[in-house]
């Protein structure tokens, strides 16, 4: 195990490319199948999906998300059958997310209006240098928080403390545990520490959202609602009052809709879900885009003459505009094939034998999908390496889990259910980063100059912060 590094999607994929694209690794007692082509994971999604529909446990997993009550690793069956059946029809079907807009596009406005300050005082004390991966950061946060608890977790000392509450729980999350791979070692993880760092931070986050829950169910808030939701009765759709997602899950839990009947740590575990994979996912993504396009003023350049005309001199950026942006969606495709934001995605495990390209693989293999390296498969990419959006722009290859040489998402039944969601936010966020702003790198650094350098964890993004300068443009 040690042989894969810091990152391991890398360290797989130059063994793919010298041992093929599917291979049987021996980590600690774990027999782990790591595929890398899209070919073995179509095999393994779609061909033979119900076989690999389980996840692998670890403790860590278990203290964390209520002991599998969740969506991403919970046991295939009736219960994850029903918990993914409530993700989406009830939190994330296109209807929730229409009606939701009205908060993508508060929360844009506020991005729009920090940067344009920020350039401002810039020019007058001669800086106006932008920290890009931090706005991004609070910006995604204050948008799932909005819409998963009805209200924003960023600002002064209580905002510090759950961003950090939230960082420790991804880190965890993603970590590694000598119990899962090395059973008989696992005491380690209590003498360095992890097994109470785990037990801190589920902890925390247990009396978190039992706050949220309390205060949604607090009668003197009910008796407020109307108010709570005022701003949005111009914007809501007739989608149940402007629910946010604990509403929803509150709901199902007090009337049993639809015949489903689950209880507080289920609800819990949901939010957990939606906030931590929609947060870090959809602010990764507009971090490596924002870089891609300063390293490439070309594809910048492209990018914002589409957004631009096709807004004809309007401030405003429409659901409609947004469908005929066709660069855009290039860009954010290209984006995630470069760099899904979950480069391995979340493992699987065979339930039963089976034959995957004419390999026996044994019951209890765990299986790890290298997104990474599928997308950057030069038997499927020409110039793999390379951020060429316009690759995209007479190909139907969507990320959506159909196509499986682009997968960020994962596919299949275990596909993840938010896409469209994290999609909404950041082709809105983009479009208006490029129809209110020129961009540059500060200091005289060029694009090619820019450090690439990647974090390390369960999902990658910038180890450096993405440091810009925006001219906003005259009409604005």
């Amino acid at each position: 195990m040690h042989h894969l590094g810091i990152y391991p999607h890398r360290s797989l994929q130059k063994l793919a490319r010298k041992h093929g694209p599917i291979m049987l690794l021996q980590l600690g007692s774990v027999k782990t199948l790591v595929i890398s082509s899209a070919e073995a994971a179509q095999e393994i999604m779609k061909t033979n999906d119900l076989n690999f529909l389980n996840r692998p446990e670890s403790e860590v997993n278990r203290k964390l998300l209520y002991d599998f009550r969740d969506v991403s690793v919970a046991p295939y069956g009736e219960y994850w059958r029903q918990m993914k059946s409530i993700c989406v029809l009830q939190l994330l079907s296109n209807k929730r997310i229409q009606s939701i807009r009205y908060i993508r596009e508060e929360e844009t406005d506020l991005l729009i209006n920090k940067i344009g300050e920020g350039s401002r005082i810039g020019w007058s004390s001669g800086g106006g240098v932008l920290n890009l991966s931090e706005m991004f950061m609070t910006l995604t946060n204050d948008v799932v928080s909005r819409a998963a608890f009805g209200r924003k977790y960023s600002e002064g000392e209580n905002g510090r403390k759950f961003r950090k509450m939230m960082s420790e729980f991804v880190s965890v999350l993603g970590g590694f545990d000598f119990g899962t791979f090395l059973p008989w070692l696992g005491w380690i993880d209590r003498v360095n520490g992890l097994t109470a760092r785990v037990e801190r931070i589920a902890k925390e986050m247990d009396e978190f959202l039992e706050t949220v829950l309390e205060e949604h169910i607090d009668s003197d808030r009910r008796k407020n609602y109307s108010e709570r939701k005022v701003t949005r009765d111009h914007e809501n759709d007739g989608d149940q009052s402007g629910e946010d997602f604990a509403d929803v899950l509150l709901r199902i839990y007090k009337d049993k809709a639809a015949g489903i009947s689950i209880d507080r740590d289920s609800i819990k575990a949901l939010l957990v879900d939606i906030f931590s994979g929609g947060t870090d996912t959809t602010y990764t993504v507009l971090e490596w885009a924002m870089t891609q396009l300063l390293r490439h003023p070309k594809a910048m350049k492209d990018l914002q003459t589409e957004v631009r005309e096709i807004t004809n001199g309007r401030n405003e950026i429409t659901d409609q505009d947004l469908e005929k942006m066709k660069y855009l969606k290039a860009v954010i495709k290209e984006t995630l094939r470069l760099h899904p934001p979950i480069p391995l995605l979340v493992p699987r495990k065979a339930i039963k034998d089976a034959k995957i390209m004419d390999y026996d693989i044994s019951a209890g293999t765990m299986v790890i999908t290298n997104a990474f390296a599928i997308g950057r498969d030069p038997l499927l990419w020409e110039d793999a390496d390379e951020f060429k959006p316009e690759r995209f722009l007479n190909s139907c290859i969507d990320f959506i889990g159909q196509d499986f040489q682009l997968i960020p998402f994962g596919a299949g039944r275990r596909g993840c259910p938010g896409i469209s969601f994290a999609m909404a936010t950041n082709e809105h966020v983009l479009a208006n980063l490029m129809l209110k702003f020129n961009w540059n790198l500060p200091n005289g650094i060029q694009g090619e100059d820019l450090d690439m350098t990647e974090c390390t964890g369960l999902t990658i993004h910038r180890k450096i912060p993405l440091l810009a300068v925006a001219t906003p443009m005259s009409r604005f």
